[in-house]
């Protein structure tokens, strides 16, 4: 099975570098891959320069200048259409540090032919599971983390875990043919968070399956381009108010009878994480995204470098 392993960049070579290097000693041979950068010219210069163009295995590494800063989902597009040919392709972030069998394991349960999808464990330098995978609740507009928190050594159960979820987080996600042309592309409009449950929930609703494999362990240094990982109380504005504003817009698009209620659920959580806390500013932050959800705003924020 040919994989196209689809990275995106954006003005952060270092954490590329790592995530090649690791992607260097992985079990799986028959892959290519493609990094999309939405940091501009001298960003995409400083990773041309840097970047091989093979790995050591032989495998061909390209770089694509997006036009702009398209998204998250607008460089995971360009990076997918660049590759036709491939049998899957393998969505990772930058900063992520994939275990040597991770894509073996993907791809061996996507060859079982019951699932059109797979993920497997995040978790963080710490230890302790980021996610298994998600479970979108449409009445709270609220995306939970199956396994968070659970010990990275703690026994799971794979068929408990597809049971639970229905949604891949997008830090690590294999698709297989079948699920791209049934689901179609990311909605770009998302610009950046919740790309990977709306694109989930549209391809379950199509009948595409979602697998889990728990040997395709994946170490996540999360927020690390956008400051998401930051404490509540110094977490900047653009990954607050995009979380907000793209819960709103999930719900509009999967679950719009539920709308009323979710968004009533929405501000009464955004209110607990932050108010209770004392972060005042980055309440504000978010209920820009809540209010904007609502109204229906997509695309890049205005104020968006």
């Amino acid at each position: 099975m040919q994989v196209a392993i689809v990275i995106v960049g954006f003005r952060n070579l270092a954490d590329i570098q790592h995530c090649l290097t690791a992607i260097g000693r992985s079990t799986y041979g028959d892959f290519e891959v493609v990094i999309c950068e939405n940091g501009g010219d001298q960003a995409f210069a400083a990773l041309t320069a840097a970047l091989p163009h093979t790995m050591d295995g032989g495998q061909p590494v390209r770089a694509i200048k997006a036009p702009g800063n398209v998204g998250y989902a607008g460089g995971v597009n360009i990076g997918i259409g660049e590759t036709p040919r491939a049998d899957a392709w393998w969505i990772l972030n930058p900063d992520t540090l994939p275990h040597p069998g991770a894509l073996t394991a993907l791809v061996a349960r996507l060859a079982k032919g019951d699932c059109q999808a797979v993920g497997g464990i995040q978790y963080f330098p710490d230890g302790r599971v980021q996610s298994d995978g998600g479970r979108w609740r449409p009445w709270l507009a609220r995306a939970v983390s199956i396994g968070h928190g659970r010990q990275l050594d703690e026994p799971v159960d794979p068929a408990a875990v597809e049971a639970a979820i229905n949604y891949i987080t997008g830090a690590s996600l294999l698709i297989s043919r079948a699920f791209l042309d049934t689901a179609g592309p990311m909605r770009e409009d998302y610009f950046l968070y919740c790309e990977e449950v709306e694109w989930c929930l549209r391809a379950r609703r199509k009948g595409m399956k979602l697998g889990f494999a728990p040997d395709a362990r994946v170490l996540h240094n999360q927020g690390a381009s956008t400051g998401s990982g930051q404490s509540v109380r110094t977490r900047p504005r653009l990954p607050i108010y995009l979380d907000e504003r793209n819960k709103m817009l999930v719900t509009r698009d999967c679950y719009p009878y539920r709308l009323p209620v979710a968004a009533l659920a929405a501000l009464i959580l955004l209110a607990l994480r932050f108010l209770r806390r004392g972060a005042v500013r980055q309440f504000a932050y978010g209920l820009a995204g809540w209010r904007d959800g609502l109204a229906g705003r997509r695309g890049t924020p205005d104020w968006v470098d």
